[in-house]
């Protein structure tokens, strides 16, 4: 049992790192929970080093780490997001199956990788690698980076710390974490995430994250669709890569302007 008090600190850590929404320094952790701070230091390098936390040597702090997300994904999957997804996912199909037949799909980030874990299909069906329980490369799918669009970068940064995470199915999308930001940069600021051609060629997807009620991010809603080939079709990620300084200015002008006032005759013979 003498194990018993170090195991409900390590819950109180998680709890406490839970509730920040975002990595503190050690020093806080220590004050919030109220324990020494050697004990502090302690418990994080033992929960750092089983995957529940992870440092930001950079930053000075401790968050959350892949090992906790795996907990709360896991308790996701047993029911209560998939009941309140489902509706939601069966009426996208059913509204846009006419005009443009989408498969809707939920998702949650596990690392590097997202996991999908309801999917509804139109009347007509869609073919795609997509199905219940596949793992495809976060930073490739529109639902990975509409997650990881509303995580703090040091997160970011760990979760893809290495260029491994970095894995290619159609030679598209981001190469490396620096190419990953810039484009997560772009997509937070338009609200959406979006791919063409990045895990299946022909096919575009489009996500939104689902967040709680702290405003985080814990799961993606996407509608894959095949691209079109006529006149009309438009690339659903083209309005995401569009750069700030490429966009137009809109400026106000009048419809109508007055038309100058006329010469008089008098004064039209003095001018010659």
């Amino acid at each position: 049992m003498t194990n018993v008090p170090a195991a409900s600190r390590a819950l109180l850590i998680l709890r406490t790192l839970a509730k920040a929404g975002a990595p503190m320094p050690a020093a806080a952790i220590a004050t919030r929970v109220g324990i020494p701070r050697s004990s502090t230091y302690h418990l994080l390098t033992a929960m750092q080093e089983s995957g529940f936390v992870m440092h930001f040597p950079e930053d000075e702090r401790w968050g959350l780490g892949v090992g906790a997300f795996e907990l709360g994904s896991a308790y996701l999957r047993h029911d209560p997001l998939e009941r309140q997804a489902r509706p939601l996912l069966t009426r996208l199909v059913r509204e846009t199956e006419t005009k443009l037949p989408a498969v809707a799909q939920l998702g949650i980030l596990q690392g590097a990788e997202l996991l999908y874990l309801v999917r509804e299909v139109p009347h007509r069906p869609v073919t795609l690698v997509t199905e219940v329980g596949v793992r495809l490369p976060a930073h490739l799918t529109a639902s990975g980076r509409a997650i990881l669009a509303g995580l703090e970068s040091a997160q970011v940064r760990a979760t893809f710390a290495n260029n491994k995470s970095f894995v290619d199915r159609t030679g598209l999308g981001p190469r490396n974490l620096r190419e990953l930001t810039a484009l997560l940069r772009e997509e937070s600021a338009v609200g959406f995430s979006a791919e063409d051609g990045f895990i299946t060629e022909g096919y575009s997807s489009i996500a939104v994250a689902a967040k709680n009620h702290l405003g985080l991010p814990v799961a993606a809603i996407a509608l894959t669709l095949r691209q079109r080939k006529d006149s009309k079709a438009i690339n659903p990620s083209i309005q995401v890569r569009v750069r700030a300084a490429d966009r137009l200015n809109v400026v106000k002008v009048a419809a109508t302007q007055a038309a100058p006032a006329p010469v008089a005759p008098e004064a039209a013979q003095e001018n010659k």
